[in-house]
């Protein structure tokens, strides 16, 4: 595991057409940086999922962008 110092969950929008997530619009604009602090763009929309883990389930919300092939950023708590 690498650490991009992500703070906030990230979907890659090609997945998300691709497998037919459902998505809602937002209604506040907010900017994605890189690492190297460069804007990656803004949010406008986020991705509806479950996550399931043994026998914990919770539904969030992440944030649509491009992330250039990588499926999915995972934030830091």
């Amino acid at each position: 595991m690498v650490d991009f110092r992500c703070t906030h969950m990230r979907i890659d929008k090609q997945l998300v057409k691709n497998k037919k997530i459902q998505t809602i619009p937002i209604n506040f604009l907010f900017g994605i940086y890189n690492a190297d602090e460069t804007k990656n763009g803004n949010i406008m929309k986020v991705a509806l999922l479950e996550v399931k883990i043994n026998k914990h389930k919770e539904h969030i919300k992440v944030a649509i962008i491009d992330l250039n092939g990588t499926d999915m950023f995972l934030e830091y708590d």
